[in-house]
């Protein structure tokens, strides 16, 4: 009997640090259902092309427990190199809603580059509110960040 209690106290404590591994992925970075980031759009071409473009399965790399595609090999490697340069601030959550003490999801379109940072905004119409004082905004999101980046949409929706 003592064999399996300690079998089921095991089994129990892999289950929740496995639940635990897939809890902060869900919760520091933006992700889909496959734990994919900007929602498959390449974090490096905002940089290298000024634009937002589809990244591609077929060149990934993984960061923060996150999932990201790149249109290029190129793309990617940089992205490894310097993973913290190219990734989304606030985990890809919308920077408005950040500063707003809330994790929003995000547009990879409505994107804005400041002081060599990635800021995303759940819409155009948001990032409009967020263009009209960035350096405020930043700021309180700056605050708010540290405040809330270990939450649940459901624990920020619920305070």
């Amino acid at each position: 009997m003592k064999l399996v209690n300690a079998i089921k106290s095991v089994a129990a404590v892999a289950v929740l640090s496995v639940s635990s591994l897939t809890w902060a992925a869900d919760i520091d970075v933006n992700v889909n259902a496959n734990d994919l980031a900007i929602q498959g759009y390449d974090a490096v071409a905002y940089f290298t092309q000024g634009k937002p473009v589809q990244g591609s399965a077929e060149y990934t790399a993984s960061y923060q427990d996150a999932i990201y595609h790149f249109s290029s090999a190129d793309n990617r490697d940089r992205f490894r190199a310097y993973p913290e340069k190219y990734a989304p601030q606030y985990g890809g959550f919308c920077a408005m809603g950040v500063a707003l003490e809330k994790k929003l999801d995000a547009d990879p379109t409505a994107w804005r580059i400041v002081d060599q940072k990635l800021y995303l905004n759940l819409n155009h119409a948001v990032q409009k509110k967020w263009l009209s004082d960035v350096p405020g905004n930043i700021d309180t999101a700056e605050e708010t960040w540290p405040e809330i980046r270990h939450k649940t949409v459901a624990e920020l929706n619920a305070e």
